[in-house]
Parts: C-alpha cells; sequence; structure tokens
C-alpha cells in the first residue's frame, strides 16, 4: 500500500479548505487589487515545483500552485458577490464598482 497518495491527497483537501476562507479575507481586508500577489505566488511555487527533486513534494507544491491559481481568480469573483450583497463589505474601505 502507498501511503503517499493519502499524504498527496489530505494536503490537497487542507489546501482548499485554506484557500476558501482566505479568498473571503483577503477581498475583505485588501480589496480585488490582492489577486496579483496570490498569482506572484502561484507563478513561483509552479516554478519551485518544476526544480523538487522529490514528487511527492513537487506534487504537494504544484497542487497548491494551482489552487492558489484559482484563488487568484476567486478575489476577483469575490468582489463581485461582495457588490451585490452576498458577502459584507468592510465599512474601512472604499469599494470601486
Amino acid at each position: 500500500m502507498n501511503y503517499m497518495n493519502l499524504l498527496i491527497g489530505a494536503c490537497c483537501f487542507l489546501m482548499i479548505g485554506v484557500c476558501h476562507p482566505l479568498v473571503i479575507r483577503l477581498e475583505y481586508y485588501c480589496g480585488k487589487q490582492s489577486w496579483i500577489y496570490l498569482f506572484m505566488l502561484a507563478v513561483v511555487l509552479l516554478v519551485v515545483s518544476l526544480y523538487c527533486t522529490s514528487d511527492v513534494v513537487s506534487i504537494i507544491v504544484g497542487t497548491l500552485s494551482f489552487a492558489l491559481f484559482w484563488s487568484s481568480h476567486e478575489v476577483i469573483v469575490q468582489h463581485k458577490r461582495v457588490l451585490q450583497g452576498r458577502f459584507p463589505k468592510n465599512p474601512k474601505r472604499e469599494y470601486e464598482y
């Protein structure tokens, strides 16, 4: 039995679970401009995953990279949800419509 597959699956599950609230908080505190930071971090992690010598580490880092790519898109979508009133606005921040 290969236990590394369980580790990889658990890490993927954890990444998805962490990225969802991360997107909500980033949009609330930083605005939709924060997508670029997630995108840049995702690009860096993608390059790192290409040069990892361990297959398991490479898979986990690559998966995190693509989770952050998706999260960078979701920050923009989250901003639209906030403008629609589906999520609360941060009263300390100006919103662009």
